[in-house]
């Protein structure tokens, strides 16, 4: 099994980091996926607020990934699994938020996988680099919606 955790930090507030975790449609504006597939993803929440069970279909280059949500506590907890992935088999993820001591959000995202033999020396190098560029890119687009208001 291998992991990834990464650890950023947003001057945004954990709600404006949560409404833009929950709204599938809005990953592609601050995430490194190219695109959402709504052909193959299934129960999005039309107003944005994808619930438990939704699965959501990501394009990145060629591949095509599903996450199926799997736990939700507002503006705290985002958990998923994948629903379809080529690359990784029972991955699980976690993207947790807490208030800053001063101001804004810690946003810890974490997630455990495996991948086939011939993956495991690039996958997990890979995917941290992967999972921080989304993190980063989260907490910096929370500011500019944060500051837009």
């Amino acid at each position: 099994m291998h992991a990834y955790h990464v650890t950023v930090t947003t001057g945004a507030s954990p709600e404006v980091v949560w409404k833009l975790l929950v709204d599938a449609a809005s990953w592609p504006l601050w995430s490194k996926v190219d695109s959402l597939d709504t052909t193959r993803s299934v129960g999005l929440d039309p107003g944005g607020d994808d619930g438990v069970g939704a699965v959501r279909a990501f394009r990145t280059g060629r591949n095509i990934t599903g996450e199926r949500i799997t736990e939700k506590v507002e503006c705290r907890l985002l958990a998923y699994e994948d629903a379809f992935n080529p690359s990784m088999h029972n991955y699980r993820a976690r993207i947790e938020l807490e208030p800053a001591s001063s101001a804004g959000t810690v946003i810890h995202w974490s997630g455990e996988y495996e991948t086939s033999w011939l993956l495991r020396w690039v996958m997990p190098r890979y995917l941290q680099k992967f999972m921080r560029g989304m993190a980063e890119g989260l907490a910096r687009y929370a500011e500019e919606a944060a500051s837009a208001r």
